[in-house]
């Protein structure tokens, strides 16, 4: 029974992956149909990304009043009925009122699930939880691609999609007994002090927190303004052909997928920070990799590199969350660092696209070294400052 909860956490986890390239795959044939500019893929993307925002904030809230099962539940069905929304959209503002509760039931879900893994697994568990993310990323554009290429309409995609969700929803449904009396057990281990809320602004007044947004912060911004702009500084910056460049990017997503299924198994050998430490090497290498490289074939050993690297990141800091801060305070936080990375995700892409004008591209690597830098100062200052309370207890 343990292995099928877990088993059901994994294949929500594959449905929260599923609609997020297929947007970049079918945009090209959407905007046309729907009569606006290519551009306005932006408006749609931002959309999605603060309802993301929205609900990792208020997860934690949602979660304590409704329990995670439910919250998870009927956030799937509001992903389900936000793809059939894309489905049925007559125009561009069909998509845009579509587009919020997408994000919002992505959000929820996300926050959802990282918490209850981190709370309740072992670390191996939250690397394969996002290796499995990927593996629905990944297949989304596979399904988008076949059905472009059998000339059917970019609408067919997203109603697949959307029944996939659907299904994923009644699943959850079915389970939610189990769900129930996971929960129950818990709420029996608990005193009513450690369910107490702590207001935002008490949480980021305390510097242990303020260091871990800061760590998530730059590290969404690694991945992120590497995944936007890598294409462009090989074919700009070093004259790598496009079709080549986007084999490397490619790489840099496959890396991250390969990398989080070992790094599940390289968990039980590691600690949280020993792999969060290996990883933030790896991209400091591959990024003087790709700053320094001229042929193609060290241009993408930097990239696999950096996706390698970020690998065991994102999955090790979600997972130390607990034990950095206490189940008390581990859901609400766990909401707070997701909104920061989102944030990141939207805010430091864009950043370097604005100063590229000014700078040139050619300077990528060394915006991401800075990024790793920041983050990397971020993620020792937290850990002087828990390993001095814990001297001092």
């Amino acid at each position: 029974m343990a292995l099928l909860f877990l088993g059901i956490i994994y294949v929500t986890f594959i449905s929260l992956g599923l609609p997020d390239s297929l947007l970049g795959v079918g945009w090209p044939e959407m905007y046309g149909e729907l009569g606006v500019p290519q551009s306005y893929a932006g408006f749609l993307s931002m959309t999605i990304s603060l309802g993301t925002i929205v609900a990792s904030f208020f997860s934690g809230k949602w979660i304590r009043y409704a329990g995670t099962g439910k919250v998870t539940a009927f956030s799937v069905l509001g992903t389900a009925i936000a793809l059939f929304g894309f489905y049925l959209a007559p125009s561009f503002l069909w998509l845009i009122v579509a587009a919020l509760p997408l994000g919002l039931g992505a959000g929820a879900v996300d926050a959802g699930l990282n918490d209850y893994v981190a709370r309740h697994y072992q670390a191996h568990h939250m690397n394969w939880l996002h290796s499995f993310w990927g593996i629905g990323a990944l297949a989304s554009p596979l399904i988008m691609g076949q059905i472009l290429a059998n000339h059917q309409s970019w609408r067919m995609g997203y109603r697949l999609v959307s029944v996939i969700q659907f299904v994923v929803f009644l699943l959850l449904v079915v389970t939610l007994p189990m769900w129930r009396r996971r929960e129950t057990r818990q709420a029996m281990t608990q005193t009513p002090v450690e369910i107490q809320e702590t207001k935002f602004i008490n949480m980021i007044r305390l510097k242990k927190v303020r260091y871990a947004l800061y760590a998530f912060f730059f590290y969404i911004g690694v991945e992120a303004t590497m995944g936007l702009w890598a294409s462009s500084y090989l074919i700009q910056a070093k004259g790598i052909n496009p079709a080549k460049a986007a084999m490397a990017v490619a790489g840099f997503f496959g890396f991250i997928t390969l990398g989080r299924f070992l790094s599940g198994f390289m968990s039980m050998l590691l600690t949280n920070r020993q792999l969060i430490v290996l990883g933030q090497g790896l991209i400091m290498v591959g990024s003087v990799l790709l700053w320094q490289g001229a042929r193609y074939p060290l241009l993408v050993a930097g990239v696999c590199f950096i996706g390698f690297g970020c690998a065991p990141i994102y999955p090790a800091m979600l997972h130390e969350t607990p034990t950095r801060f206490g189940q008390t305070l581990a859901q609400q936080i766990m909401g707070i660092q997701m909104a920061i990375a989102y944030t990141g995700a939207i805010a430091l892409p864009p950043l370097f696209g604005f100063l590229v004008p000014q700078v040139g591209i050619a300077v990528l690597p060394l915006f991401l070294m800075s990024y790793t830098v920041i983050m990397i100062v971020a993620s020792e200052g937290l850990h002087r400052l828990l390993k001095n309370k814990n001297h001092r207890i």
